[in-house]
């Protein structure tokens, strides 16, 4: 029976264990729900999870209605590895440089269906973040900047960021026990959306840089 602290961070390392070992072979389905309970000696939450953590990282691939698979192996992985392990500060600064130089070529290439996109997360992420809601306002914020990202015509800056919004939303979920400072920021993210749609470059790294200091 593994211990109280943690559940679910004790699976999926037990469970990253087991695929690294090649136990669970990459591509194979992850044994059943109640299957992992019994092997872990845990509750279904804790399982699912677990299993949410590691999909997120990248690990897993969850197919509604199919069953959870262990995803393919590529640089991705690697990648997602060295951001599991590194320091906050260190995530932050590659997230800064990386944002920053994306809201640059997003401003300068952004369609109108990216726009459609940006505002869509923009409005959900005031109305998750009004409503306390903190998972889905962190979800909703990542999708806003994914979308951005989406935008900047650089397909290895989408690559890159994709793969490290999935540990800066695993950070800001450790980070915040509310959505004050979404609240906070939500007009400073309005702003970049205009500097965005408005094609103005210069503006949209100010307000980016803005809004990665102030949280």
């Amino acid at each position: 029976m593994i211990k109280r602290t943690s559940l679910a961070e004790e699976v999926s390392e037990r469970i990253k264990a087991k695929i690294k070992t090649g136990e669970y072979g990459l591509g194979s389905r992850l044994p059943t729900e109640p299957a992992l309970m019994q092997v872990f000696g845990v509750g279904r939450s804790s399982v699912r999870e677990a299993i949410r953590m590691l999909a997120n990282l990248g690990y897993l691939d969850v197919q509604q209605g199919v069953g959870t698979f262990v995803a393919g192996s590529d640089g991705n992985e690697a990648l997602g590895e060295v951001f599991e392990k590194a320091p906050l500060a260190d995530l932050l600064e590659v997230r800064q440089l990386l944002e920053i130089r994306i809201a640059e070529k997003a401003a300068e290439n952004r369609s109108t269906k990216d726009l459609g996109r940006m505002a869509a997360a923009l409005k959900k992420r005031k109305i998750e973040a009004d409503a306390g809601a903190l998972e889905t306002c962190i979800e909703a914020d990542i999708a806003f900047h994914q979308a951005i990202a989406d935008a900047c015509g650089n397909p290895i800056l989408m690559e890159l960021y994709g793969t490290s919004s999935k540990h800066v939303a695993i950070a800001f979920k450790q980070i915040y026990a509310n959505t004050t400072v979404f609240v906070s920021t939500q007009v400073s993210h309005e702003r970049l959306f205009l500097a965005i749609e408005q094609r103005d470059a210069a503006q949209a790294r100010s307000l980016l840089n803005e809004i990665i200091e102030s949280v």
